[in-house]
């Protein structure tokens, strides 16, 4: 099926963009970086002014630092969460690998430390906001896809019980289910998943596929700890057997 026009506008398009840092010089540094790339950017020093800025609607991605004074950004990032399917890049001058772990499982999307090279920050930035946008626009006549009593309606961005309930997901998750559940009995490698879920380079430590999978067994297998939908190829990747 080939995208529609308004899928091709949601990936042309500039994207509004909200950075959360209350460092006046790195916040204004890179907001003018991103202006020069056409987008429209949004700057808050703090939780407040956070909130006030994304409650008018329409912001992409937001960029969150993780140490900001008074609520940090993980707090704020569980709140975006929970109303929320945002594209989200924690910022943060931390390099402990704990962070990040902590960031992907609350829902992050990216991971930057700084300093950070603004020419790679950029397309990352780019990417997430196209599929962002992408996701918003995706067409109403896709398949709905049935395994194990559930129901993923791709357009529509949820997933169902059997009994209609629903099972909420975060984009990231979402995107690499739609992914598993679309190659329904191949063994995908990782970095044929992270594809899916992320356009940074890749890193061969980067564990965000392995947290993304672990999140999504504790939501939909009835046994996390033997998953029957989700199976581990050992060395590989995984492979979706529902």
């Amino acid at each position: 099926m080939r995208p529609g026009p308004d899928f091709k506008l949601a990936m042309d398009r500039t994207h509004h963009i909200l950075i959360v840092e209350d460092d006046p010089v790195g916040r204004q540094t890179l907001a003018a970086y991103l202006r020069k790339e056409n987008h429209r950017v949004s700057e808050a020093q703090n939780g407040e002014e956070m909130r006030r800025i994304f409650a008018a609607g329409d912001v992409a991605v937001v960029m969150l630092d993780i140490n900001l004074p008074g609520e940090d950004g993980l707090s704020l990032l569980r709140e975006l969460r929970r109303q929320s399917e945002v594209g989200v890049i924690m910022v943060t001058c931390r390099h402990e690998e704990v962070d990040r772990i902590v960031a992907l499982e609350l829902g992050a999307d990216d991971y930057v430390t700084k300093p950070y090279n603004m020419r790679e920050l950029l397309p990352r930035t780019k990417n997430l906001a196209r599929r962002v946008a992408a996701a918003r626009l995706m067409r109403d006549d896709e398949p709905l896809k049935y395994f194990a009593g559930y129901v993923l309606d791709v357009p529509h961005w949820s997933l169902k019980t059997a009994a209609g309930d629903e099972v909420r997901l975060t984009r990231a998750e979402f995107e690499l289910l739609a992914t598993l559940v679309a190659h329904r009995g191949r063994i995908l490698t990782r970095d044929a998943l992270i594809d899916h879920v992320s356009r940074r380079e890749r890193d061969p430590l980067d564990r965000t596929v392995d947290v993304l999978v672990g999140r999504l067994r504790r939501k939909i297998e009835a046994d996390p700890a033997r998953p029957r939908l989700i199976i581990t190829v050992h060395g590989i990747g995984y492979v979706f057997a529902g």
